[in-house]
């Protein structure tokens, strides 16, 4: 009887201690999620990546049953709304939308990085690819790579290029290729993408690195000259402009990037329930048909996906900023 009983006690114990710890126990009155969630997103609102931020957010919060907030806060490439982030618990209510600045380059890049993005972020999903368009003012004598870095050759320093920031993804593209094609371009970095169009369809620059996004009806009117896409194959709004693999440079390629993290720490099954329905939610043809209409390539997939993709990037970005000698002080 006493040995039953001594059985009895610790295995009650084990039981209770199950109940009101495992995911579904008794004893959690707040499931998840039991209140509203916040995606932050480091970049301004009405741009690209808002948008896709606010359909997914509508999309997410039918499916989880609660509010989903934006939360804009822009600056410093996104450094700003990045270090917000870290302020937040790691509970799976606070979101945000990481990108190859965010990600890959502004911790390469400062000589003391304010967070790591693998070891302080924890991913979520990737969400889609854009590729670069290298485009030149009709005024430039070049229609096709290989003639521009002929001319970039001939005048060395001559050819200015125009990006959407110091240390951006347009700013790393052209010195990556500068570095690959052995020219030297003078970069004229400006804040954010409208004043370096306005600059560059007036003439004030010569070339520059832009999304497919940004570029594609300014190429389809002939306002600029489409030169080269930084993606595997050719994009679909510019079909009649070669990859740079095409045009003699084989392996190239650079594509702007975004997804999803959550504070590292957050619960495993958190990051999964969160996984689950954001690719579920990125495979939906209305919300598929709106991100793709941006010039986007869906890339949902699973977190570890997202990591080693990272990781990739991080790799590739350094040798690019150290050739280039890029920091952040």
């Amino acid at each position: 009887m006493l040995r039953e009983v001594a059985f009895r006690v610790p295995l009650l114990a084990a039981c209770t201690f199950i109940l009101c710890t495992g995911p579904g126990s008794v004893a959690a009155q707040d499931p998840y999620p039991a209140k509203p969630l916040r995606v932050i997103v480091p970049f301004p609102s009405g741009g690209g990546i808002d948008t896709i931020a606010r359909v997914l957010g509508q999309k997410l919060s039918e499916a989880m049953g609660q509010p989903v907030l934006v939360d804009n806060r822009p600056g410093a490439g996104g450094l700003i709304g990045f270090e917000s982030t870290l302020r937040a618990p790691a509970d799976g209510y606070t979101l945000a939308v990481g990108t190859i600045s965010t990600l890959a380059v502004i911790p390469v890049t400062q000589a003391k990085p304010s967070y790591d993005p693998l070891k302080d972020f924890m991913p979520v999903t990737m969400i889609s690819t854009v590729p670069y368009v290298l485009v030149a003012h009709p005024s430039v004598p070049v229609r096709t790579l290989g003639e521009l870095v002929r001319l970039a050759k001939a005048r060395p320093g001559s050819i200015a290029y125009g990006s959407t920031g110091y240390a951006t993804g347009t700013h790393l593209t052209a010195e990556y290729f500068s570095n690959v094609a052995g020219i030297k371009l003078v970069h004229i970095p400006y804040k954010g993408d409208g004043a370096a169009v306005v600059d560059l369809m007036s003439g004030q620059v010569s070339t520059g690195f832009f999304t497919t996004i940004i570029m594609g009806q300014h190429i389809r009117t002939g306002r600029l000259r489409g030169i080269a896409v930084t993606s595997a194959t050719r994009s679909r709004e510019l079909p009649d402009v070669p990859t740079f693999a095409e045009s003699g440079y084989p392996g190239f390629r650079s594509e702007s990037w975004q997804g999803i993290v959550v504070r590292a720490g957050t619960p495993p099954v958190i990051v999964r329930r969160l996984n689950t329905e954001l690719v579920r939610i990125l495979g939906l043809p209305d919300v598929r048909g709106s991100i793709e209409a941006q010039g986007n390539t869906i890339s949902a997939g699973t977190p570890e996906d997202f990591e080693r993709f990272i990781v990739a990037e991080i790799v590739k970005w350094r040798q690019v900023i150290n050739t280039a000698q890029i920091r952040i002080d």
